[in-house]
């Protein structure tokens, strides 16, 4: 089987109006399938800093699915509670070698009273399915606000493409 090996970090974040923030989640078909960040509170304007390892190892027949990263990046407050800062998703390079790549993402609006509730009581509005945050045929239909850009440096190894036809 052709194989995909991703090594490298997640650096951090920025540009989003909360402070304390964490990343939390990331998804793969094989493996470890999810992982936390410790939270980091920049000065205002600033960029948290997570430095947190990447090691992904992917098998495939095809490169029909392609794996990409699933981002859920949240905010704690004083009193120690989280709230989702945002949603985001990037497909991981294609080619060899090393990869800057920034991610941006976005968090569901809400109505008036959720922004509301956000506001002064934490919280806000979610996604019930994560499918939403790959399709753009269904995300289009959501009011949403832009958060903030995750960055990330992978580097990638391709073992056994030209066994199967793929140039890399």
């Amino acid at each position: 089987m052709a194989e995909v090996h991703v090594i490298g970090q997640i650096i951090g974040a920025k540009g989003f109006s909360e402070s304390s923030l964490f990343w939390g989640a990331w998804k793969l078909l094989s493996g470890i399938r999810e992982g936390q960040t410790q939270v980091d509170t920049p000065q205002l304007g600033d960029m948290a800093y997570w430095a947190h390892p990447i090691d992904l190892h992917f098998a495939t027949k095809g490169l029909q699915g392609w794996p990409r990263l699933h981002l859920q990046v949240w905010s704690q407050d004083s009193f120690g509670r989280c709230q989702l800062a945002g949603y985001g998703f990037c497909h991981v390079p294609s080619s060899p070698g090393t990869h800057s790549i920034e991610c941006v993402t976005w968090r569901p609006l809400g109505g008036w009273r959720e922004q509301l509730a956000r506001a002064f009581v934490g919280g806000g509005p979610q996604l019930l399915h994560s499918d939403v945050v790959y399709s753009g045929a269904d995300r289009y239909r959501l009011h949403t606000v832009s958060a903030g850009t995750v960055y990330m440096e992978l580097n990638l190894i391709l073992r056994n493409f030209g066994r199967y036809g793929v140039e890399c």
